[in-house]
């Protein structure tokens, strides 16, 4: 259904969970936000895991922990690769990555949080000092300024992105819960379409302008 603001004037779409997920399509890659679970969309997870949508590429902070979040993803086996910041806290994507059953490719949390801004702002990708002269270094191109080398890391886009919200209103205006917010506002930018699961839908002018996160030009569905 459509939400309608306060002057009638059409806003965001409000769908299920269902109608949500049926978005996804096997073999999608989508951004999930979160940080060890927390600000991370578990109904849609949830969901995802119920319908059982499988060979996804998930760009995300981290695996979560088996029964948290991404880990959920993991443990049945829906990912086939992960690009994420550590592994550290989910011994499945240690286990499946270690016998060839999962692609992970490990970037420094700085690093994979400006490449997906990169991707958002529509730039060709970032020189960073991060990992030169490290396994990180290989296979990418290190570009040398003023004397310092740097290496040029691609931005990261997604086909969806699921991100997780305290508060929307009409328009689809975003508010997060303070550390909730992490990966969830950069992600917002860097997709085709966005998916926002809010906890609370309020009228219009009831958010203050500076609590808001994303403006509701960037989402595209709510689910409530």
């Amino acid at each position: 259904m459509l939400l309608i603001g306060q002057e009638g004037a059409v806003s965001v779409k409000v769908i299920s969970i269902d109608e949500a997920v049926e978005l996804l399509k096997p073999g999608m890659t989508i951004m999930i936000g979160g940080f060890l679970g927390v600000g991370t969309p578990e109904k849609l997870i949830d969901k995802i895991v119920e319908k059982r949508i499988n060979n996804l590429v998930v760009i995300a902070n981290d695996t979560a922990m088996p029964d948290r979040g991404i880990g959920k993803l993991i443990v049945n086996k829906l990912c086939k690769k992960v690009i994420v910041s550590h592994i550290g806290t989910n011994p499945e994507t240690q286990r499946q990555m270690i016998n060839g059953e999962l692609e992970v490719e490990l970037v420094p949390q700085g690093t994979l949080a400006e490449r997906i801004r990169a991707g958002g702002a529509g730039l060709g990708g970032i020189l960073t000092p991060t990992g030169v002269g490290t396994v990180v270094e290989e296979g990418k191109r290190v570009i040398e300024i003023d004397g310092k080398k740097y290496l040029l890391e691609l931005p990261l886009k997604a086909d969806i992105a699921l991100i997780k919200a305290k508060k929307c209103d009409y328009y689809g205006n975003l508010v997060y819960n303070l550390t909730a917010t992490n990966f969830n506002p950069i992600m917002a930018m860097a997709a085709d379409i966005v998916i926002a699961e809010v906890e609370e839908v309020v009228p219009v002018g009831a958010l203050n302008p500076d609590e808001i996160k994303t403006p509701g030009v960037l989402v595209d569905y709510v689910v409530r």
